[in-house]
């Protein structure tokens, strides 16, 4: 169905045709004006600059055709040729119940379903997720929920680096603490050990010791450096030791994404194209892209985009395959196995240049169709008080794991003070933390631009007031209550009715604008503006309750209509909530 908004466009497009003009100016907006009327159109100066005539006279003519349409309550011109709508009472009732009776409110796109494929999370094996993956897990999964629900084909990619100088680095460093294990042994013959050699915890400081190491000790960079090669190679010992790793860190991994309610439908890696690696630098070889270079296999630069690219490296003179090596590898994968018309890339800012350099590589290549849209995603940092990154009082990197405590233990404190949920168990308790803490991590982090850096500070996001997940969180439940106690009173829910009150009207219309918010929020790419809705929905209610208690309207018909209102506002809230991947409650 369309929106309402669109409607008006359509009605308002075809009274430009009739009138002689272009229907591009019948563009219909939200009131700026609201005392005014609903919409507005602003096409009519438009034309009259093109034409050279008298905006308010276009006015006139276009209110003549607009008057013939029974949806409309009144038509005024305002200023030199602003058109002010405001539609009947029935055809906004009439038009919520279509929404209402839509699965998908309204918010199904009417072009043909695309298939996209969305690379997010990007986490490295055997490294702990900290606050610097959390953006990207956040951001795509959002984006992934909003696309799907306008009715596009979506996979999530998770992407991992599994593949690179860590790995180099691990094994050096697991080398010189237990030269005697199997994997070192270059005369070993047969199977290797089925349990690992290492847990999470002694991944994490094997890792931490070995990167020191390799920024301090030149020998054993090199070292790890050949080590990543052989792997790469195919060393039986290094590949088997690779796997437990690979396991061990997945298991981790899992669990630090279910818990922030992320899910990828691929858990694939760099590793997972390198058998396609050799075909593909053969095709670039042969078609006279890729040449050799001082011993490396390299891809001239060129300005793209107006960006002057520097040459790409394909393999390094030891034969090793670089990120951009395996990133060119899985856009080649991705088009042969899923059949795609599109990738995004959710990854921050700092990257934009390698994605440059690599998208330009992948279509002068003839890697994939050049329908095939290659999109880069950026996104801003998550910065402390101070401006800066979010750090540990060390000045370490704060791990995603001790962020989530951090914010649920802040969560339980604002809980206390807001003296709801003091009857419940600690299971109860614990389980309302942890959807407060998410929310908390997850509303202050995707309300804003995603492009920008913003400032992480956990006493103000976990409060309940203001632009926050939990005060998000409490609306609902707020309203949940109301309609629990309606029902427990055996109240009527129902059927829908606007008084003169001017609130009810504003509500359903903010209500009905969600079809719009979300579309915007699918073509920019950014959950913000999806945020930024929800956020008035649940002041324009909470402005609503403080003036009218519900469950006390001694009208009947009246409170039956509100509180069927109110049915409206929690079905959208939740809607969009879950687009944002923020789980909400029944109780608090």
């Amino acid at each position: 169905m369309k929106s309402l908004k669109n409607q008006l466009t359509e009605i308002m497009s075809t009274a430009f045709a009739a009138s002689g003009f272009d229907m591009s100016f019948g563009e219909v907006t939200i009131s700026t004006r609201p005392e005014l009327g609903d919409f507005q159109c602003n096409g009519a100066m438009a034309v009259a600059q093109q034409t050279k005539t008298n905006p308010r006279q276009i006015a006139d003519q276009l209110v003549r055709q607009l008057s013939q349409s029974e949806i409309f309550e009144k038509i005024t011109i305002d200023g030199p040729g602003f058109i002010n709508l405001t539609v009947t009472r029935e055809f906004l009732l009439e038009h919520t119940r279509q929404l209402l009776d839509d699965e998908y409110l309204g918010c199904r796109l009417e072009d043909t379903p695309q298939k996209i494929l969305i690379d997010y999370g990007g986490p490295n094996v055997a490294k702990p997720l900290h606050v610097g993956h959390l953006r990207s897990a956040i951001i795509g999964e959002s984006i992934k929920r909003i696309a799907r629900y306008v009715g596009h084909d979506v996979v999530g990619d998770v992407h991992l680096g599994d593949w690179g100088l860590q790995m180099g680095m691990i094994i050096c460093e697991l080398r010189e603490r237990q030269p005697d294990l199997p994997y070192f042994d270059d005369t070993h013959s047969g199977s290797y050990p089925v349990e690992s050699p290492v847990t999470t915890e002694d991944l994490e400081e094997i890792y931490t010791t070995a990167s020191k190491k390799s920024k301090a000790d030149d020998s054993f960079m090199e070292a790890a450096r050949k080590a990543t090669s052989d792997l790469q190679q195919g060393k039986l010992g290094y590949y088997a030791l690779w796997k437990h790793i690979v396991n061990v860190s997945l298991a981790s991994l899992k669990e630090d994404y279910e818990n922030l309610d992320v899910h990828f439908d691929l858990w694939l890696g760099e590793s997972d194209v390198q058998q396609l690696i050799p075909d593909m630098v053969e095709k670039m070889v042969s078609s006279g892209i890729a040449h050799e270079s001082g011993g490396a296999l390299i891809v001239d630069g060129i300005v793209y985009n107006d960006h002057d690219l520097p040459p790409l490296i394909l393999l390094k003179s030891d034969k090793a395959a670089l990120y951009s090596t395996t990133d060119l590898a899985t856009i080649y994968q991705r088009v042969q196995e899923h059949n795609i018309d599109a990738i995004w890339y959710v990854v921050d800012n700092r990257q934009s240049n390698h994605f440059l350099q690599v998208f330009d590589v992948a279509y002068r290549s003839n890697l994939l169709p050049s329908s095939v849209r290659l999109e880069h995603l950026g996104f801003g940092t998550m910065n402390g008080p101070d401006g800066k990154p979010f750090k540990t009082r060390e000045g370490g990197v704060l791990k995603l794991k001790d962020l989530m405590t951090l914010v649920i233990s802040e969560a339980k404190q604002q809980i206390e003070n807001v003296k709801t949920g003091e009857d419940y168990s600690k299971e109860e308790k614990e389980n309302i933390a942890l959807k407060v803490g998410i929310a908390t991590i997850k509303f202050a982090d995707l309300q804003n631009y995603r492009v920008r850096d913003y400032v992480f500070d956990v006493d103000r996001f976990a409060e309940f007031e203001g632009k926050t997940g939990p005060y998000m969180l409490y609306t609902v439940t707020r309203i949940k209550s109301i309609l629990r106690k309606a029902r427990e009173q055996h109240m009527h829910i129902g059927p829908l009715m606007l008084t003169d009150i001017p609130i009810e009207r504003n509500l359903l219309l903010k209500v009905l604008e969600f079809p719009n918010i979300l579309s915007f929020s699918f073509e920019t790419r950014a959950p913000h503006h999806l945020c930024h809705y929800l956020y008035e929905l649940a002041s324009l209610f909470s402005s609503f309750y403080h003036d009218f208690h519900i469950l006390n309207e001694q009208l009947q018909d009246i409170q039956a209509s509100r509180l069927e209102l109110l049915q409206i506002i929690i079905t959208v809230l939740e809607q969009g909530l879950y687009l944002l991947g923020i789980e909400t409650l029944d109780y608090m």
